[in-house]
């Protein structure tokens, strides 16, 4: 009883969770037991066997974030464990943070100032980032899924009804991370790349390789696996890359000197396509210049005109970019 206490008043749990010596999920302990517990004139050096109950709703280490605090809303429930393949406990999803996920040092940064003007109606009074999917921005889903991964510090590019956005995700406290803004001139859009040179008007300067992406993706990427390739490829920048796939409508004659040598019925092409999410050096923040609009592609560019490598991280995961109507509604399952 008296560990079980000490847990929850040191982590501020609603529920302790029971282990077994494999560290197997047992089940839990409610904060409202243990109380009734020492009024019916438990002592607090007793066991707490006899007060567990069963526990069935886990996650697994790959659950987006963003879909576990939907299942603690649906259940009416404060904390969800991360379970491996074995239901071993390696974490626990709280309401307001996440433990057992490893912090990382690095910081993101979410341009989130773009007009999303082909979205048409749509964005005239929501920025294009605030648009829901599932009943919840694409933002905060990005948001969620970067301190899903262990990122606690996370900037949003803003302009275009910034307001909007920094009225939803405030401080980032309640998300389990720490928000700042980098807020552009209005009349100065600064693109994807110029924004990361107001990362040094706040007083901030990276020391670990910045994320970097776009504000409107649907995406649950891998965070540390882009991480550790730009580490292991030893790079400036690193760039998430989706595949765009192009099937020809026609039956593609292939042949040699004027004379056939095969037919291919509608054939398949695929390219290795920009997916919008980066990783790069802070060496790379001072070549930006200030003031002018900098698309983040015109760094990378620069790199190669240098000699310098730029590294290829191809994406294993679900990804959509939501730029048009269609895509939009794909992404809701319309």
């Amino acid at each position: 009883m008296r560990d079980a206490f000490t847990v929850v008043d040191m982590n501020d749990l609603s529920d302790v969770f029971v282990v077994d010596d494999s560290t197997r999920l047992v089940g839990a302990v409610s904060e409202q037991d243990l109380r009734r517990a020492l009024l019916g004139g438990v002592s607090l050096d007793d066991p707490i066997t006899p007060l567990v109950r069963p526990w069935r709703a886990t996650a697994n280490q790959a659950a987006d974030r963003a879909a576990v605090l939907d299942l603690m809303r649906a259940l009416g429930v404060r904390n969800i464990p991360v379970v491996d393949s074995v239901d071993r406990v390696i974490g626990l999803h709280v309401e307001r943070r996440i433990i057992g996920v490893p912090k990382l040092p690095n910081w993101a940064v979410i341009m989130a100032g773009g007009k999303g003007t082909r979205l048409g109606s749509l964005t005239k009074t929501v920025p294009k980032p605030m648009l829901t999917v599932a009943g919840r921005p694409i933002l905060e889903r990005l948001v969620l899924h970067l301190v899903g991964s262990g990122v606690e510090k996370i900037f949003l590019s803003v302009n275009y009804l910034a307001n909007i956005i920094e009225k939803h995700f405030g401080d980032g406290g309640h998300l389990g991370c720490s928000i700042e803004y980098l807020r552009e001139d209005p009349d100065v859009p600064l693109g994807t790349g110029g924004a990361l040179r107001l990362l040094g008007d706040l007083g901030y300067q990276a020391d670990y390789p910045l994320l970097v992406m776009n504000g409107d993706l649907v995406t649950n990427f891998s965070v540390s696996g882009l991480l550790e390739a730009h580490r292991k490829e030893q790079v400036l920048a690193t760039i998430a890359t989706s595949t765009y796939h192009h099937e020809v409508p026609f039956g593609v004659l292939r042949s040699e000197r004027n004379q056939l040598t095969r037919i291919v019925e509608k054939p398949i092409q695929e390219w290795p396509v920009n997916a919008g999410i980066y990783t790069v050096d802070p060496v790379l923040i001072g070549r930006i210049p200030v003031d002018q609009e900098f698309p983040i592609t015109r760094l990378f560019e620069d790199c190669l005109s240098r000699g310098e490598k730029v590294g290829l991280w191809p994406l294993r995961d679900d990804w959509q970019d939501i730029g048009r109507p269609n895509e939009l509604a794909q992404a809701r399952g319309q």
